[in-house]
């Protein structure tokens, strides 16, 4: 029998035992490293999509002041197909996991995404060496192309793993170290890309550290394949794949408890019912599964559409503009870097204590913390003016000076680039993080593999979109690309307010309780499941 959203919570909390143990924190090390992975290569601002290129862009924009405007004029083309020859694989591969994870479970999908990744860095790494004339470059993109596959398998089984080998009470802080990860791996990436370039050379295939940093990828890949070999298949996997013996002893060694029963239960209930479904394709689109679609879509676009990436670009050139030279590319991607990785550490502290909500509505508090007196009683709604005046506030001390040969205040440069750290505090607790944890732990058990794998699919085609639309926008817009931000951060919060109901603390196997619950999605959801 079915469960209101306060039942299930007040359920979990009486009869859900289990702990934090050292299993379940070694686990979530292991497979957390296919996120480092991600975020080293798999991200704008990572070393596949930098290779040198981007830094040495965006200087390139600052010393030759006319190089913007000669290429709005004449849309000159630079290297973009990096990211293509990587994200539609990835695209493409996480609806291919999507079966895999659901059949084989979420183990053998994160043992081909560390296999796909070892092999696409080797090639990339090794091809530079062998081979000097223009088939290096074929080399190298069909090295991109397999390690798009283990983009593709990494992020669609590596949350969906975290979110079901955790404690309930821990499964935001679990899940979130998916995201620590990736803000390692753009931080460590951020690094070897400096420290590894060629000066005055723009084109990615002259990039001399093809070997030191794929080198390090291939490692890092080589561990994730060791390590998944030790990591225990999630309980609900096992259990839906019908191990159910097996499943049960897993769930006692990751809680450190044999009294499991409460949650054992709850999932051998869920794979009754996902026994039942044989076309999960299908059944995502069925009216029982309708919040959770919408969310799943919406999610991935919003977290793309928050302007993050264009905040990053713009942190090179100010830091030229304040005199930091030729160092001025390293020394904001430390610093955006280490800001992402401050901010995953403090949201998985509190995610758990305050809610995902709350998260993602107080995103911007910490820009105007001490500027502006709290307006509003209501907290929901202060959060949302707080959080998109970051944007407009970047936006109307850049007006007027992108191409226009005008160069900021040394107090102006100043003050955006504190914005835009604050910005990137404000993403690496909210929109990071949940836009990959809530989609993995709202679907029931029938179709949460083919869920994920369409979250990973749009995130990858948005921030693909996002990044290969950036010039084009900025050339359209200049000063109002952030204005254009700023007006989704503002759908985006309204939207959270008003549709996304909280998760914290309803078992993954309850969650469709807190559908029948809430305001809108009670008049969508059938009353009784079937």
């Amino acid at each position: 029998m079915e469960k209101g959203a306060g039942s299930a919570k007040q359920r979990a909390e009486q009869q859900y035992q289990g702990k934090v143990t050292a299993h379940l924190v070694i686990t979530s090390i292991v497979a957390a490293i296919g996120g480092l992975i991600f975020g080293y290569i798999g991200l704008p601002g990572g070393v596949t999509a930098n290779e040198g290129v981007a830094d040495f862009f965006l200087e390139r924009v600052y010393v030759e002041e006319s190089y913007l405007d000669e290429y709005c004029q004449y849309h000159t083309e630079i290297d973009l197909f990096f990211l293509p020859s990587l994200y539609l694989p990835g695209i493409v591969a996480a609806l291919i996991a999507s079966p895999v994870t659901r059949i084989h479970g979420r183990k053998k999908s994160i043992i081909i995404s560390g296999v796909s990744f070892c092999i696409g860095a080797l090639l990339i790494a090794v091809t530079p060496q062998i081979l000097r004339t223009g088939l290096r470059n074929v080399g190298i993109i069909i090295g991109r192309i397999i390690a798009g596959v283990g983009v593709g398998f990494g992020t669609q089984a590596i949350p969906l793993y975290l979110s079901e080998i955790a404690p309930t009470h821990f499964r935001g802080g679990s899940n979130f170290m998916f995201q620590l990860a990736t803000s390692l791996g753009i931080l460590t990436a951020n690094i070897v890309n400096y420290v590894t370039r060629v000066d005055k050379q723009w084109e990615w295939n002259n990039y001399k550290g093809h070997g030191i940093s794929f080198g390090l990828l291939a490692f890092l890949a080589l561990l994730m394949r060791v390590g998944a070999i030790f990591l225990s298949e999630t309980p609900n996997s096992l259990i839906q794949r019908g191990s159910t013996e097996e499943g049960r002893k897993v769930l006692e060694k990751l809680r450190g408890t044999e009294n499991v029963e409460a949650e054992f239960q709850d999932i051998v209930a869920a794979k009754e019912l996902a026994s039942t479904v044989k076309r999960p394709f299908v059944s995502i689109f069925k009216r029982r599964n309708r919040p959770q679609l919408v969310i799943t879509i919406l999610m991935p676009m919003f977290q793309a559409l928050t302007g993050i990436n264009s905040l990053l670009y713009y942190a090179s050139i100010l830091l030229l503009n304040m005199g930091f030279k030729e160092k001025a590319s390293f020394y904001s991607s430390v610093m955006i870097g280490a800001v992402l990785v401050s901010s995953a550490l403090l949201s998985m502290a509190i995610v758990d204590k305050l809610g995902r909500r709350a998260l993602l509505i107080s995103g911007g508090i910490l820009m105007i913390t001490c500027q502006y007196p709290i307006l509003y009683h209501d907290f929901q709604l202060t959060m949302f003016f707080i959080f998109h005046a970051k944007q407009v506030a970047i936006a109307i001390i850049l007006k007027g000076k992108l191409g226009d040969h005008q160069e900021l205040s040394r107090s102006s440069s100043i003050v955006v680039m504190v914005l835009i750290c604050l910005f990137a505090l404000a993403f690496g607790w909210s929109w990071g993080p949940l836009g990959w944890a809530i989609p993995s732990e709202i679907f029931p058990l029938e179709v949460r593999s083919t869920g994920q794998s369409i979250t990973v699919a749009m995130n990858l085609l948005l921030t693909l979109i996002v990044a290969e639309s950036f010039l084009p926008l900025l050339c359209a817009f200049r000063f109002g690309l952030f204005l254009f931000y700023a007006a989704w951060i503002t759908a985006m919060t309204i939207f959270v307010h008003l549709f996304l109901p909280e998760t914290k603390g309803v078992p993954i196997e309850q969650m469709t309780s807190v559908w029948r619950n809430h305001w809108f999605w009670k008049k969508i959801v059938p009353a009784q499941l079937g």
